[in-house]
């Protein structure tokens, strides 16, 4: 099975519903605004979840679509106020939202997002009361990603985050989106409570795992495959799950928080993180997230859609970049 081309087969459905859900309309500049990070392209694996979810409790495409669409929507709508509130000048190889059309542009072109997003969701020909269930997890799980992003920006102003802290955080910020995600799909597919409450769960912790394996990534990776200096999150003095391992093992990395460092600086607090086993903790961390997370699908029968599910997840924790 080739997992990229199985998630362009559906991600292209979604590329087409865009156009149709969220047309150019009047004011112009606003919808273009809005449709510029969703048409740059992506990885599209959060709609894509949603359809095979729907797809692994024996329904189809057509039921979910709409779903689809607006996930999707909804994680654009976080990345153009991510790059505002973080000063980020580029995504996805291209000016950021903010960069082309201001920080006003930006925020209204975000807020159009997120409520053309719950417009989309009651387009889903569901049962009503499946639908009205969709919607409230949709917006609870925007409400969970404001505070997640709101404690990221917070631990930036501290030295004492914890692991429970920083676990808690990018489960919010990350993890309940492909949880929702996954859940919706499940619901508008007819799955019962407890078939729809794994898929939930099994989206959170892969979810999970997608975001701390990223600190991995961070350190281990070569800076022409990342697209990115390697070491910058301790460079920035980020508090990812890494670093906090290490400082509270008592490894002392020159280069945290000092914003640029040489390449032999670099290299050397990596083999600091190693020889503490501080990476090799987070990814074990995250490869047992993995595990215990497909093992929930149990509760599906085989299928294509659930095989392309468990290779999904085994892709966040063995990818490069």
């Amino acid at each position: 099975m080739d997992l990229i081309e199985e998630i362009k087969k559906r991600s292209s459905h979604v590329d087409k519903g865009i156009g149709e859900y969220l047309p150019i309309d009047k004011p112009h500049e606003l919808y273009k605004a809005a449709r510029y990070l969703p048409d740059a392209g992506g990885k599209r694996l959060r709609p894509t979840t949603v359809i095979l979810a729907a797809e692994a409790v024996g329904s189809d495409l057509e039921t979910v679509l709409p779903a689809a669409v607006a996930v999707e929507l909804v994680h654009n709508f976080t990345l153009v106020h991510d790059d505002i509130m973080d000063r980020d000048d580029i995504r996805r190889g291209m000016p950021a939202v903010h960069v082309k059309w201001g920080e006003a542009g930006a925020i209204l072109a975000g807020d159009t997002l997120y409520s053309k997003a719950f417009e989309i969701l009651t387009h889903a020909p569901g049962k009503p009361e499946s639908n009205l269930k969709c919607i409230d997890i949709l917006s609870k799980t925007c409400r969970d990603i404001c505070e997640g992003q709101w404690m990221d920006v917070e631990f930036e102003g501290r030295d004492d985050v914890t692991k429970e802290e920083y676990l808690e955080m990018i489960e919010k910020k990350t993890g309940v989106l492909y949880a929702a995600s996954m859940q919706i799909g499940a619901i508008l597919g007819g799955a019962s409570d407890e078939v729809s409450d794994a898929f939930y769960e099994f989206g959170r912790l892969i979810g999970i795992a997608f975001q701390i394996y990223d600190d991995v990534i961070d350190m281990t990776t070569p800076e022409e495959v990342l697209g990115k200096v390697r070491g910058s999150d301790l460079m920035e003095g980020k508090k990812t799950l890494i670093a906090i391992h290490a400082l509270n093992n008592g490894v002392e990395l020159k280069i945290f928080g000092k914003g640029e460092a040489t390449a032999e600086e670099i290299n050397e607090a990596v083999n600091q993180l190693e020889e503490a086993g501080s990476i090799d903790y987070v990814r074990d961390l995250a490869l047992g997230y993995i595990a215990t997370g497909k093992e929930l699908l149990n509760v599906v029968e085989d299928s294509e859609a659930k095989t392309i599910l468990m290779a999904i997840a085994d892709y966040m924790i063995t990818r490069s970049y």
